[in-house]
């Protein structure tokens, strides 16, 4: 073959590629145009009765109202939610196949774990649905009233005392990490599988503090069994306006509060987000669902897709920061 054949042959090459691309734009468009045309799912990491599934089951409702089609949640539990988290990543990219993600799908796991996704490139970022304070807690018995005296009491007898979590690489286990990094504290951290058990423990004494959720720690706050010392979030939470954030106490930088948010398979047409975008934002600030959402500890919070991966991407800083500073592992 000379070099003008060679030449005509590879321009030829460049065509036809650039052929199909378009192609496939116009497909994707023209498919996105049709968007939704059968039942949609929202994969949910963790087990039915619980407030991830909670809210998945409040958005699907109103989703499928908003949409004129079929929205089913469906539970793919296990692994801090890295199964569910990796079968979405490979699920096709067509909007049909969404994920209830949440600060250990996204922020914790990726930097914990070696996992089959990105937080990132495997998925297309939806929008931001809520999020809900972590809080301090105590055992009654614990002779402190709020954060800043347990930090005195741990500091005079370092070692001597622990905190309960849902289990390693959990948020509750890296928050109370974060919390020792930042007051110079020492306890001992007690795992348990799941948080029931380890709220029964802190009740009756076998562990003295933890850092749950308000949807966790709220009915044994409201029912006097736990005492809440501190809130580890921007700003007091509605629910339990008389306990103060940690900052108002003098111990900065402990912002944690758990988030939710909804994602879909990277590769999934912008027009679909769009789409989903705009409806979820309208699904979640109807009244009515406000008012659900706040029934689970929560507050309605939305984004954009683009401000939703920018907050993903500082979620991995600033968990890999504590988990390397405190070298856990969750082998």
């Amino acid at each position: 073959m000379t070099f003008k054949q060679l030449f005509q042959a590879k321009f030829l090459i460049i065509i036809l590629i650039t052929l199909l691309n378009l192609s496939g734009v116009a497909i994707r468009d023209t498919f996105a145009d049709t968007f939704p045309s059968k039942t949609i799912t929202i994969v949910v990491p963790t087990s039915p009765g619980g407030a991830n599934d909670a809210m998945a089951r409040i958005i699907a409702q109103g989703l499928a109202q908003k949409l004129g089609q079929s929205v089913i949640v469906e539970n793919r539990a296990g692994a801090n939610g890295a199964i569910a988290s990796e079968f979405v990543a490979r699920a096709n990219p067509d909007g049909y196949t969404l994920m209830f993600g949440y600060i250990g799908t996204h922020g914790i796991n990726p930097v914990l774990q070696k996992l089959n996704y990105d937080p990132v490139k495997s998925f297309e970022s939806i929008t931001m649905v809520a999020t809900s304070p972590t809080l301090v807690v105590a055992n009654n018995s614990l002779p402190v009233k709020n954060a800043k005296e347990l930090v005195t009491l741990l500091k005079a007898d370092p070692g001597k005392y622990s905190y309960a979590s849902s289990g390693k690489g959990t948020a509750p286990h890296l928050t109370g990490e974060l919390f020792k990094l930042n007051t110079g504290t020492e306890m001992l951290h007690v795992p348990y599988k799941g948080s029931s058990p380890a709220i029964l423990d802190t009740i009756g004494g076998t562990t003295q503090v933890m850092f749950p959720s308000l949807f966790t720690a709220y009915p044994q706050i409201k029912g006097g069994k736990l005492r809440a010392l501190g809130i580890a979030g921007k700003k007091r939470s509605p629910v339990l306006p008389d306990v103060p954030t940690l900052a108002e106490q003098g111990i900065p930088n402990i912002d944690v509060d758990q988030w939710y948010a909804m994602f879909a398979p990277a590769g999934t047409p912008k027009a679909i987000i769009q789409l989903l975008n705009k409806n979820l934002i309208v699904v979640l600030n109807e009244k009515s669902n406000e008012k659900k959402i706040e029934e689970q500890g929560a507050t309605v919070d939305t984004s954009t897709p683009e401000e939703l991966t920018e907050f993903v991407k500082k979620e991995a800083i600033r968990w890999k920061k504590v988990v390397d500073t405190s070298k856990i592992t969750v082998d």
